[in-house]
């Protein structure tokens, strides 16, 4: 069976659909996604990949807000991206990350995802740029920087003016974001 791509929001997705994307997360992370991590990934937009064997890959991109220079962008920020570990490498990571490239390119100002060491390989090969200047959030008390996630941080600029590293960029708040 060709692998299938299927787009849906969150909302169109059923509990069947939503426990084998949590399941596929699970695995791929390696039991490290956590109840947080599941919920940044939900409310937005999902790309899933189906083959023979089930749920093959999987993304969704939610909207954020990220302040910088002075000016909150609509963000789309990629979450949850895994590819099922017997069809790694095969281009299913590609096929997931095109199609919610299109939602970001058409639908926010900018893209942006928190990427592993292995995950970044797939990123920068697709045109995200490694973030390099300082990363905050806007907590409750305040902004407050994050620099465990500096140098983990990549973005997509679909504005007309570039970003620039000297100014930071400010993160909405949400949970599990700031300790």
């Amino acid at each position: 069976m060709t692998p299938r791509l299927h787009m849906a929001h969150t909302a169109g997705l059923g509990p069947a659909d939503l426990r084998a994307a949590r399941a596929l997360l699970d695995e791929a992370f390696e039991g490290d996604f956590g109840e947080q991590d599941w919920e940044h990934g939900l409310g937005g937009m999902h790309a899933l990949v189906h083959d023979g064997a089930g749920l093959a890959a999987h993304g969704s991109v939610v909207m954020r807000r990220i302040r910088h220079r002075g000016r909150w962008l609509r963000t789309g920020y990629v979450e949850a991206v895994a590819v099922r570990a017997d069809v790694r490498r095969t281009g299913l990571g590609g096929r997931v990350m095109a199609a919610l490239e299109g939602i970001v390119d058409r639908a926010y100002d900018l893209g942006a995802l928190s990427a592993s060491e292995d995950g970044a390989l797939l990123y920068t090969a697709r045109g995200w740029q490694r973030w390099g200047g300082q990363v905050c959030a806007l907590s409750p008390d305040g902004i407050v920087r994050l620099p465990e996630e500096e140098g983990d941080l990549y973005v997509r600029p679909a504005l007309a003016a570039p970003l620039d590293p000297a100014h930071a960029l400010v993160l909405d708040w949400r949970d599990g974001d700031v300790a």
